[in-house]
């Protein structure tokens, strides 16, 4: 997995991740939590696979 999210975009996941956490707690569902992890791993590793699939990096990282 190459990087191909910019420290913008991790930030903007990260708390996504952090309001959809909160749901899943008073949601209680199984699904939602599911969707959560892969947003905080997509925050954590800083690779989305909606860019990757459409060619897009916003990576500044040196190639």
């Amino acid at each position: 997995m190459k990087k191909n999210m910019s420290t913008t975009d991790r930030v903007v996941r990260f708390l996504i991740g952090l309001a959809l956490l909160i749901w899943t707690c008073f949601a209680f569902s199984w699904v939602l939590l599911i969707v959560t992890l892969f947003v905080f791993f997509e925050a954590l590793f800083s690779w989305c696979i909606v860019y990757q699939i459409l060619g897009k990096n916003n990576c500044r990282c040196k190639k």
